[in-house]
């Protein structure tokens, strides 16, 4: 009965709202956006949604939900450029992909291996829409059930599954969402207001770091750098080919087998943290273990490139399960998802029960945009895909200026302080330090989006627990342990069990060698340090604000545990071990400049922001970049220059936006925008 009376009008009227041409249109610039990303490896989902949160305050929320739809729905289909033309995986989640797709495009086969990566992303992408609507009207009427106790649980599982299943190492995995979450407590405490890490000496810190700061800091900074360092081309040029049909054929002869990785991307996307880090390569040992010939495996199998799209494409549908209903992010980009959604509009929506009870109409609006995208994401590749593959042929030194330009922007319309580029920039040097030593970025992200609810449902747990004994022993056991969350308990239990025999198995973000012991060894020392100035600093909380100081204490306290563990394992294996991972060691014979050389430019616009402003300092280090670092002459150097100032007076003109100003703004009135 609830379908025809509840469910059956919200997808009508779902369907009412996005079938607008205003809002296809934002639908198809999503898209695009999020192929123009996806070519590149690492600015995946994460970045690209970083990058669009400035702008979704205040827009109307159908058209923010169909930019932002449009761009994650088709990142996992556009990376596949990457993976096969390149042999680079795009994203962690096509990392299997490159193992038999670009074995085929190096014997001219890269249009058939495209084709059929298409076909399955698209099933897949269907699939995953589908599995959400049924979910929903399924799983609504429980949902509506939950109180504050079963929200904290929920939050607790997904906090247990980002760290156990976030590396080879669960220590490390649970350390890093601890250290997300410790960064998320910075400023103004929930209950009393009191602050932490943060005093009126910084006034920047009362109100904490902001999402899009975290979120392109920690992803799309350190990507940038590492593909900078390597000085070259993302790929040489290399022919599609033929045989665009004969992977449509492929992929419809073997469709079975996509609709069951399918089946196990969605399964996978539904638990909170594991998504994209391991999806594609349970789907591509489940792809192995059904072919009798496993021979070609590894050197151009078609079912080594349908298997894993087809699961990575079906996994956003999943993912969209835990963060709609639960308010749980699935993944790392699921977590800018939902800082984006309080944005939107007057800011009354917000992801979980409330969504399902008073915008369900939004809620399926969600649901329709996402197959919808899946659909026009995977038109667009096959028209363009000339032109795209053609992208990957740009050295990168010409597109980093640009894409730093862009995040340095974005991050400074999130506070309009120039703090918010200081902050940019130390976040993005953690970012970077992470991905060296294989640190769960995705665990930290998630971590910090969950500190917030995390300690309001407890905070409000327990005092209503409190009030509830105060009435009768069984009424506080009664709201403290419902069905419900008795039930989350062991699912959450079993996760653990099962996670922490999985984990060694699990590459967080792709195979890293193992160093020597110093780097890895200082990385982890000043983690300590932080963590323990956390930990000082939330015990100095007054008592009248007791309860600002629970949560970060608790906080730091497990995570400090988890950290002196590893510091004594890593005095006691040898280095080997992967306990001492590092990413220069891997990658020490493609990188062609150092980190600091690198970094030194990044900083240099920074400082020099800070004395001049941000449009003339951004035209001193365009020029000098592309003259000096990327070996271009004067003319295209100036030419370079300007269509970048350009771009960003565009961009500010039309957001009505203002710029970082410096030090010689304060002694001298100039106009806009050097104002």
């Amino acid at each position: 009965m609830e379908f025809v009376s509840v469910a059956l009008p919200a997808l009508g009227d779902a369907a009412g709202l996005i079938l607008q041409p205003i809002v296809l249109g934002y639908l198809v610039l999503g898209v695009v956006m999020g192929l123009c990303i996806g070519v590149f490896p690492g600015l995946g989902g994460i970045a690209g949604l970083s990058l669009l949160l400035p702008f979704m305050f205040g827009m109307d929320p159908v058209l923010g939900l169909a930019l932002m739809i449009g761009m994650v729905a088709v990142v996992p289909t556009s990376d596949t450029f990457a993976s096969v033309l390149m042999g680079i995986p795009g994203s962690s989640a096509s990392q299997a992909t490159v193992l038999d797709g670009f074995p085929m495009a190096k014997r001219g086969e890269a249009a058939r291996a495209l084709s059929a990566a298409f076909a399955s992303s698209l099933f897949g992408g269907l699939v995953g829409a589908t599995f959400l609507t049924v979910f929903i009207l399924v799983a609504r009427p429980i949902v509506l059930e939950f109180r504050t106790p079963e929200l904290l649980m929920i939050t607790v599982f997904g906090l247990s599954m980002v760290g156990i299943l976030a590396g080879r190492v669960a220590l490390k995995g649970i350390a890093a969402a601890g250290l997300g979450m410790m960064i998320g407590t910075i400023g103004e405490g929930d209950s009393s207001g009191e602050l932490r890490m943060a005093t009126y000496d910084m006034p920047y810190l009362v109100d904490g770091l902001k999402l899009v700061i975290v979120g392109l800091g920690i992803f799309a900074i350190p990507e940038i750098v590492a593909l900078l360092r390597q000085d070259r081309a993302i790929a040489d040029r290399k022919p599609l080919g033929g045989g665009w049909m004969t992977g449509v054929r492929d992929w419809f002869a073997n469709i079975w087998l996509s609709v069951r990785c399918s089946i196990i991307g969605v399964i996978v996307g539904v638990i909170p943290g594991l998504g994209g880090s391991v999806v594609d390569w349970i789907a591509y040992g489940h792809s192995v273990q059904t072919t009798k010939d496993k021979s070609k495996f590894g050197s151009g199998e078609i079912r080594g490139v349908i298997g894993p799209e087809s699961s990575n494409n079906a996994k956003e549908g999943g993912g969209l399960v835990p963060t709609l209903l639960f308010g749980i992010p699935g993944s790392g980009s699921m977590a800018i998802f939902i800082g984006a959604i309080a944005l939107l509009g007057s800011g009354n929506i917000e992801v979980g029960p409330s969504m399902l009870k008073n915008n369900l109409d939004i809620t399926y609006a969600i649901v329709w945009l996402l197959a919808l995208a899946n659909v026009v994401g995977t038109l667009i590749c096959i028209a363009a895909s000339g032109g795209i593959a053609r992208l990957t042929t740009i050295p990168f030194a010409l597109l980093a200026p640009f894409l730093f330009m862009i995040i340095s922007f974005a991050a400074f319309q999130s506070g309009q302080d120039l703090m918010d580029l200081v902050a940019l920039f130390a976040i993005g040097f953690l970012g970077i330090m992470m991905r060296r030593f294989d640190w769960s970025r995705p665990a930290f992200l998630i971590g910090f989006v969950l500190s917030n609810p995390a300690e309001t449902y407890a905070n409000q747990a327990v005092q209503i627990a409190q009030s509830r004994f105060r009435k009768g022993f069984e009424e506080g056991i009664d709201y403290i342990f419902s069905p419900i969350v008795i039930v989350l308990i062991i699912i959450t239990l079993l996760s653990v069990i099962i996670g922490l025999r999985q984990a060694k198995t699990i590459m967080a973000e792709g195979a890293v060698e193992s160093g020597a012991k110093r780097a890895p060894l200082i990385f982890l020392l000043v983690v300590l340090a932080y963590l323990l100035v956390a930990f000082t600093n939330a015990a100095m909380i007054p008592d009248y604000a007791a309860a600002d100081r629970v949560f970060p204490r608790f906080v730091s306290g497990v995570a400090i545990v988890c950290v002196v563990i590893l510091l004594v394992q890593m005095m006691m294996r040898p280095e080997t071990h992967a306990l001492f991972a590092d990413r220069e060691t891997t990658e020490a014979e493609a990188n062609a400049h150092g980190l600091w050389s690198t970094l030194a430019w990044f900083a240099g616009l920074l400082i020099l922001t800070s004395l001049i402003g941000f449009i003339l300092a951004l035209a001193i280090f365009l020029f000098a970049f592309i003259r000096f670092r990327a070996g271009k002459s004067l003319g295209f150097a100036a030419l370079y220059t300007a269509a970048g100032i350009a771009f960003m007076l565009f961009m500010a003109g039309l957001l009505n936006r203002d710029f970082p100003p410096g030090l010689l703004q304060s002694y001298m009135d100039l106009p806009w925008p050097l104002t």
